[in-house]
Parts: C-alpha cells; sequence; structure tokens
C-alpha cells in the first residue's frame, strides 16, 4: 500500500472545508488534481472515502475511521518539520488559532510581551469557532489554540485562562429598561437566540443556555438556534430575540448603543476559556513561551 502525505492532505482538507472545489481554493491546487489525489488514496485503501452529492461531500463510514489516523500523520509530519528549524535555528512563526471574541486587550498585551522576547518571530494568528480551533490544532496548522470550553478529544490538552461571563443581551429599544432585574422572569416570553448543541461534548455554548433557562424555572423556553454569534448580535439588534453573550463579542454594540445588557442577579453563567494543544505534539519554545504568556496576562474575564 503506497499513501502520500499530499493524498492524506488533500483527504484531511476535504473533510474540514466539505468540497472539492473549497479544497482546491485552500490548498492552491486545480481541482481534477485534487479529484486524483482522492482516486489514489481510495484505490490505496480500498474503500471510497467520500459519498459525493453535487458540490458537497460527506464521510463514509471508512472516511470517517480514516480522519482521526489522517489528522496525527499530517500534523506529525508537521511537527518534525518544525522540530529541524528549530535545530537548525531557522527562523519561525508561531501559528495560533482563535475564536474571534477572544482578540481582545488580554490577548494583545501577551502577544506584546511575547514579541518583545522574540521579535523575529511573526506571529500567524488565525480566527475560527472553537470547534474549528480545535481542528486547526488537531492537524497541526496551529500550535496553539485557543477556545471556548476544553476539548473532551483524549489527544488534546486543555490548559485554563479563566472564565468569561455571559450576560443577558437585549436590543436598545427592549421594553426591560431596568438595569438590573432579581430572575429571568421578566424575559420568560422572549424568543431566546442561541447556538446549536454540540453532539460530542455535553458542555459547550451550546449546552449553557438550556441549561441556564432550566435552572431559572423556564420549564418549555423559545431558542432560535444560530450558529453564529454575529449573526446573533445582528438580531437581538432588530429587536427579534434576545441572547446570552459574552462581553468581549458585543463591546462595540454597547459602545454605540444599539445593545443593552441586562444586569441578571440570580444568573452566574459563563465561559471557560482555554489554550489547547496536541499531548503528544512537538511543543517548540514559541508556543511554550506564548502560553507562559498568556497565562501571565490573562485575567479571570467575570
Amino acid at each position: 500500500m503506497k499513501v502520500t502525505i499530499d493524498e492524506i492532505e488533500t483527504f484531511v482538507c476535504i473533510a474540514e472545508v466539505g468540497g472539492f472545489t473549497e479544497a482546491s481554493a485552500r490548498l492552491g491546487r486545480s481541482q481534477p488534481a485534487i479529484s486524483r489525489r482522492i482516486r489514489e488514496l481510495e484505490r490505496s485503501l480500498g474503500a471510497p472515502l467520500f459519498d459525493r452529492t453535487g458540490r458537497r461531500v460527506a464521510l463514509t463510514e471508512a472516511g470517517k475511521a480514516l480522519l482521526p489516523h489522517a489528522q496525527a500523520a499530517l500534523a506529525a509530519v508537521r511537527d518534525g518539520a518544525q522540530a529541524v528549524r528549530d535545530v537548525a535555528g531557522e527562523a519561525q512563526a508561531l501559528s495560533v488559532a482563535i475564536v474571534r471574541t477572544l482578540a481582545d486587550s488580554h490577548i494583545v498585551d501577551a502577544l506584546r510581551a511575547f514579541e518583545a522576547r522574540f521579535p523575529d518571530a511573526p506571529v500567524d494568528l488565525r480566527t475560527a469557532t472553537s470547534r474549528e480551533v480545535s481542528v486547526l490544532v488537531r492537524t497541526g496548522e496551529a500550535a496553539l489554540g485557543l477556545r471556548y470550553f476544553p476539548d473532551p478529544d483524549p489527544a488534546l490538552e486543555s490548559v485554563p485562562l479563566g472564565a468569561e461571563r455571559l450576560l443577558v443581551v437585549v436590543s436598545a429599544s427592549h421594553e426591560i429598561t431596568e438595569p438590573v432585574i432579581p430572575d429571568l422572569g421578566p424575559l420568560r416570553k422572549e424568543r431566546w437566540l442561541g447556538f446549536p448543541p454540540e453532539r460530542l461534548q455535553p458542555d459547550s455554548f451550546g449546552h449553557v443556555l438550556r441549561r441556564e433557562l432550566a435552572a431559572a424555572g423556564l420549564a418549555d423556553p423559545s431558542i432560535t438556534l444560530i450558529d453564529s454569534l454575529t449573526a446573533q448580535t445582528r438580531l437581538v439588534e432588530a429587536g427579534l430575540g434576545v441572547a446570552l453573550m459574552p462581553l468581549s463579542g458585543i463591546r462595540e454594540e454597547l459602545r454605540i448603543g444599539s445593545l443593552r445588557t441586562v444586569e441578571v442577579q440570580s444568573l452566574a453563567a459563563e465561559l471557560p476559556v482555554v489554550a489547547v494543544r496536541r499531548k503528544d505534539g512537538y511543543q517548540s519554545r514559541l508556543t511554550t513561551a506564548f502560553l507562559t504568556e498568556l497565562r501571565a496576562h490573562t485575567p479571570d474575564l467575570r
């Protein structure tokens, strides 16, 4: 059996982006070249890896079985290249994946401190969702990831960095004008906007809203699932619902007055913030140094 790294990289990319066309754009290769690599990989393994429906594809059972091993293999190759460059003393870039709302002042402080220590080591910063952050770390595309909630994947280590408080957010014109209310009772009939729960992670952003509403005695709340914090923000601004949101995600809207927060005395919801890295992955001195700066500069976000 002959399997190449190019084939593995192509397979993992398609699995991540969900299509051959999208993988072609990300990898900078023609679509025929992408298709050819997958045909060769399927021929070598003796099984189809994708179900193709139009432009979108889904992993077959064989593809699902291969994916974690393919990600690990790809990460190992990237680790090896990084280790060799470190030994050779080549100038390095630190690759970090981060949830967009966490790119706040404390992260800027950590970056400044890191760059002061390593002026010749640029930081390659990519923003993504929490799930995508873990994928980038798992495949070795990012050496370190900053996300909400620990990742349950045993191949990843989640390093606690504090917690960010969740606030009830309403439109500027909402009928509730009190800045503080004792409980969620006045919001009983509201449409809530929340994230879809992650099937394989019982503790996730998508489960927090349901848990808090149930704890407040709201047995059958109206919840609309939206997988984008930006989309939730715009709908709340338009008066089409209320939401639980981290302060870091709505600072600009609060500044211009399009959103308001309501202090709920009985509510203590928060999002744990963690750094994720591969347990058995190569940890360069840059990765270790940046994690040290994060621990030093990341306050408790509540």
